[in-house]
């Protein structure tokens, strides 16, 4: 993945998932109700009619049957879900249990409240029953549009990442049938090339084709070996290249020189498998068929700050005006963009008398 700072949105989306959005809710309905407690407990602190409990049992009461609601609306949230796109639809569906509400939560509370005063030897005292049910009634109304707004936005974010996460799922399966599909094209394009090169010398010189033959075993074995993986090290890869390269150059044994300044130090870091083997081939198609004298070819990799430069340069050819990308080029640009995205770039270009492409990757090790 690519490497996100600490002040990214990826980065704080990460962060509030370590607390699912169900248990951030919960979390904040708990605070909502201890101040809730302690609001009441301090109102009452210096009532000498008033004892320290009865503020608690007041609100303790009411806490206990809507945490018992939002607990039912909590397990029940599944139902409701395919209507969070449908925001009056959600918010319907939930408002036509607001009188199942209010009955249960004037029935619970206050019942509870008579029966501990009756426990205590005393009687719970309040305002007529039709003043009580017209103010709780207005209240309930109140805290459920407030806590139904609330639930309505922890459960849409919920619902966000659920789908974000499916996204990626499927841009991650896609990319992989992507590069799957890229790879088949590369590998027989890779070896049919090859196998041209060998039927040009089998009726030439046969113990050259004959070493041709092995080379191409040793890295047809190679490429079953790493059949199944997309990254290879950078040792494997230049491994890869020079079998390639060993098999070119009995082509053109007398017509190419080939060098090689590869950073020791990056022998361990990650490329995508059989990258620069289609810029090496096209130095070879353009450079040496077409050249009538003796073509340098150089293979070049470095570090440049956290990036790893592979370069191919060439002489003997030159890039005309109108440029018609071929198959291997074309491959090794769509598998970068799938890899990395737009952090690695593919250059061609020509330079004085000879042809460089440029390969800049972000460096990951092995």
């Amino acid at each position: 993945m690519a490497v996100v700072s600490p002040a990214s949105p990826v980065t704080k989306i990460r962060l509030i998932g370590v607390i699912s959005p169900t248990g951030m809710l919960l979390w904040l309905w708990a605070a909502f109700c201890l101040i809730m407690i302690l609001v009441a407990v301090q109102d009452e602190l210096h009532n000498p009619y008033i004892a320290w409990w009865e503020p608690l049992l007041w609100e303790g009461s009411s806490c206990v049957v809507a945490t018992m609601w939002l607990l039912l609306q909590r397990h029940y949230k599944l139902r409701y879900a395919p209507y969070l796109d449908q925001p009056l639809q959600w918010f319907g569906r939930h408002l036509v249990w607001l009188p199942v509400l209010i009955v249960t939560f004037i029935g619970f509370a206050y019942g509870v409240r008579h029966a501990v005063y009756a426990l205590l030897g005393g009687a719970y005292r309040h305002e007529p029953w039709l003043f009580v049910i017209g103010y709780e009634s207005l209240k309930l109304v109140l805290f459920s549009g407030l806590w139904l707004g609330i639930i309505f936005g922890f459960d849409s974010f919920e619902q966000w990442q659920a789908q974000r996460r499916h996204l990626l799922e499927l841009q991650k399966s896609l990319a992989e049938a992507q590069l799957s599909q890229l790879k088949a094209q590369l590998r027989p394009h890779f070896f049919f090339n090859a196998l041209n090169t060998i039927s040009a010398l089998m009726h030439v010189d046969v113990e050259r084709a004959d070493r041709m033959l092995a080379r191409l075993g040793d890295l047809l074995r190679i490429s079953l070996q790493i059949n199944d993986k997309e990254m290879t090290s950078l040792r494997e890869e230049m491994r890869t290249l020079e079998l390639f390269a060993q098999i070119m150059q009995e082509r053109f044994a007398d017509r190419v020189g080939l060098s090689w300044e590869v950073d020791p130090n990056l022998l361990e870091a990650q490329v995508p498998m059989l990258l620069l083997q289609p810029l090496l081939e096209n130095a070879f198609k353009h450079g040496v068929e077409r050249s009538v004298g003796p073509v340098s070819i150089r293979v070049a990799v470095r570090r440049q700050s956290d990036r790893i430069v592979l370069e191919i340069r060439n002489t003997g050819s030159a890039l005309p005006t109108e440029q018609r990308e071929g198959v291997g080029l074309r491959n090794c640009r769509e598998r970068l963009k799938v890899i990395y995205g737009s952090e690695a770039t593919l250059q061609l270009a020509n330079d004085a008398d000879s042809v460089v492409a440029v390969v800049t990757l972000p460096e990951r090790p092995g």
